[in-house]
């Protein structure tokens, strides 16, 4: 074999190895990360799910065998969202057993770090706002998250031993959601910078 055949070879056996993990990664995996990106950038409305099966690489027809309809899809990227959302409480029992107060200074912690990795705000409550007023299926999933977000804080305030509970989990649920629009509107560097004081204030005036 050449000099030249060999290099050309080598060549190609790189770029399939480069090509190959991605490969590996089962086609519903595909498409659902893909889509949720893709929904991250060009809103869900403004995506089609021939972009999605390219940028998922692989076809429609897959697409539409692992989904029956794009609500569908749209329906499982918010709930893979939801759950990844969920396992900020696991972390806060793992990390301050026995201690409701501390896993409230956490959860603080924790959403101000999340402010600053989700530029695109929230997923579940952006879905909402795209979706508003079209009856989608999507809806009843965001609702029941948000609602079981909090209500899981509203129990922890109360473990805190917070005089108001409700109103302090809904006010920290308020300042939560007001930052993420304040963060796409005004960017990193405007009020949504303050969450974590304005928190700590809240949860200072109800102890």
């Amino acid at each position: 074999m050449s000099r030249t055949s060999s290099a050309k070879k080598s060549e190609t056996s790189n770029e399939i190895s480069a090509v190959a993990p991605e490969d590996r990664i089962p086609p519903r995996e595909r498409i659902v990360s893909t889509a949720l990106e893709l929904f991250r950038e060009h809103g869900i409305r403004g995506i089609g799910v021939d972009a999605i099966a390219d940028a998922a690489l692989t076809n429609k027809m897959t697409l539409y065998r692992h989904f029956g309809s794009k609500d569908e899809l749209v329906c499982e990227t918010l709930r893979r969202a939801s759950e990844k959302a969920s396992v900020i409480w696991r972390e806060l029992e793992v990390e301050h057993p026995g201690d409701p107060r501390a896993q409230l200074d956490a959860w603080v912690d924790m959403r101000a770090q999340c402010l600053n990795g989700e530029p695109a705000g929230c997923d579940l409550a952006n879905a909402a706002i795209e979706l508003k007023g079209e009856g989608h299926p999507a809806h009843e999933m965001i609702e029941r998250h948000k609602a079981e977000q909090r209500d899981r804080l509203v129990g922890l305030c109360s473990a805190a031993g917070a005089r108001e509970p409700q109103l302090l989990a809904d006010t920290l649920t308020l300042l939560l959601e007001g930052a993420r629009v304040s963060r796409q509107a005004m960017g990193a560097d405007g009020c949504c910078g303050h969450f974590a004081k304005a928190c700590r204030a809240a949860i200072a005036s109800f102890a």
